[in-house]
Formats: structure tokens, sequence, C-alpha cells
């Protein structure tokens, strides 16, 4: 006999703060009556850190303690074992998103070596004969968002052969002088990244500028740091040998669950950076970083 179960939230974009309530309903949908032996939903939030695999040789100790953190877990009892009637039914339930003790709740973020997932999972339990049905159903947790305005603070660059670092020959360098602002570093996350960039002069034509934004991970405890840099995403905002003295404007929108404010803990740590990537004809690469502030306003 088919039955389905299934969990939906009230809010569709399924964002929640703490402190408030995560509402929505269990939806089964069975032909026949169904017996049941009690159905029950928990709500669990995890901190999952793991080593990038050039770390795992230097911290040996370290790796065997990269134990997940939990942030909130909770159960409840949502109907007692019995019988539930042919058709559609819906179970109300609400759920107090609140931690116990001292604990913190981070925001929602997919990472590579950081990764922070809250979820709703409901079990139902059924006789030896028939197989135990779950679902599970993420949803996401956005910090408290600062009371203080952010400050924005403008970042002005010039990038010539004498500014790049790691040359071994600057002589063999062609000459070029690029200019430009980043409006703010210090980012508000829901608000794009903006600025602007002017290509004064360069001997060597341009193939593509690109705009390149970069998560840092770093996990750790006693026994030492693994600190990790990873893409994020890359959008090209130039390419070709494009006009000198033409303004081209910086526009970068944060991605959800890709980015979180920044985060500083005990074990781990997540910051971004952008970098601005000039590639020349000849596939050399000039990279200018800029580490960013991210915060929820």
């Amino acid at each position: 006999m088919s039955v389905t179960l299934d969990i939906r939230l009230k809010r569709a974009n399924k964002v929640y703060h703490e402190g408030e309530a995560v509402t929505g309903v269990i939806v089964l949908v069975c032909k026949e009556p169904l017996q049941h032996h009690g159905i029950s939903l928990s709500m669990e939030g995890l901190v999952n850190l793991q080593l990038s695999s050039k770390s795992v040789g230097v911290f040996e100790a370290f790796y065997n303690s990269v134990k997940p953190i939990q942030l909130i877990s909770s159960n409840i009892e949502v109907a007692k074992a019995g019988k539930i009637p042919g058709g559609k039914t819906e179970i109300p339930f609400e759920f107090p998103l609140q931690t116990k003790g001292n604990k913190v709740l981070y925001e929602t973020y997919h990472g590579v070596f950081v990764n922070i997932q809250y979820t709703l999972r409901c079990d139902m339990k059924r006789s030896l004969l028939a197989k135990d049905l779950s679902r599970n159903c993420e949803f996401i947790v956005h910090c408290q968002p600062q009371k203080a305005k952010v400050a924005p603070t403008p970042v002005n660059f010039t990038i010539t052969p004498d500014t790049l670092q790691n040359i071994r020959e600057r002589s063999a360098l062609p000459k070029f002088l690029i200019r430009g602002h980043l409006d703010a570093t210090n980012c508000v996350i829901s608000q794009p990244l903006t600025g602007e960039l002017v290509v004064e002069n360069s001997d060597v034509p341009i193939k593509s500028i690109e705009l390149q934004l970069v998560r840092v991970e770093t996990c750790g405890c006693a026994e030492g740091y693994a600190r990790d840099a990873t893409e994020i995403q890359n959008i090209q905002i130039a390419e070709g040998d494009i006009c000198h003295g033409l303004s081209i404007p910086i526009y970068m929108v944060f991605p959800r669950l890709f980015t979180c404010p920044t985060l500083e803990t005990t074990n781990f740590k997540v910051e971004f950076e952008v970098n601005i990537v000039i590639v020349l004809h000849d596939d050399h690469l000039i990279t200018e970083n800029f580490p960013l502030k991210l915060c929820r306003v």
C-alpha cells in the first residue's frame, strides 16, 4: 500500500530567526486507512567541519577530533500509535527555535570545509512487515541583524607592475596602469558589492577582466589550524581589449547559502575575499586581493 509523507513549512522562503517558532504541517497521503506505531518530529542544527586532503597528514590528531558541533537538538511526538484514515491528513506542528545553555545559532552556510545546516526530520514507525517512513526538510536560519549602521569604507586601488607581489622578474613585465575603487569592503550581505575600474593604459592587449569571490575557511583546535580558500563564483566584467580610460562598473550579488556574515569562533572561521583578476593576451594573470567583512543589518 503506497503512502507518502511530507513536511511543509508555513514560510515559502524557509527563513527563520532565533526565538521564532518554526511552524508547518506534516502531510500524509494514503489510499486506505493506515496503522502506525507513532509519528515523531525532530529538529537538528549541526556544524560539520572537514579537513582538506592536504591537511590530513599534518593534523592526524586533529583529524580524529573534528566532530560535528551540535547547535540545537529537540524532539516532539506528533501522534501516538494509532490509525490514519485514507486520503490526505495534515498534522500541524510548531517548534521553538531556541538553543539550550549559552550556545549560539550560526547562520545557515554551505561551504566546502565548514557546513552549517538546520533540518527537520519526521519519522513514522510502522509494523515489522511495513517499512518505517522518514522525511527530511532543510530550513534556513538568519542571524539577528546588527542594530548599528554599517559605515561604508571605500577602497581605492592602483595596479601597476610595481604594486604586484610574488614577481620574480619585474623587468620582464609589460607596462600597464589600472585604477579603480570598491564602494565598501564592509558589506551588507543582502546588498551587492559595487565599484568601478578603469584601464588607463596597457602595453599588452587585455583578454578578460573578472571578479572572483572567495571563501576562506579555517578549521582548528589545540593541535593546529587548517586554512583553505575556495572560489564561490567568478563574474566576467569585461571581455577583450577594452577601451582605455573607459569606466567599467563592478557589481556582484552575494549568493544565498554560499555566503554568510563573517564568522569567527574558537573552532572555525568563515571569511570572504574578492579578487580582481586581469587576464592578459598571453594568459598572464594579474590579481588584486581585497578582504571583505560581511554582515546583516
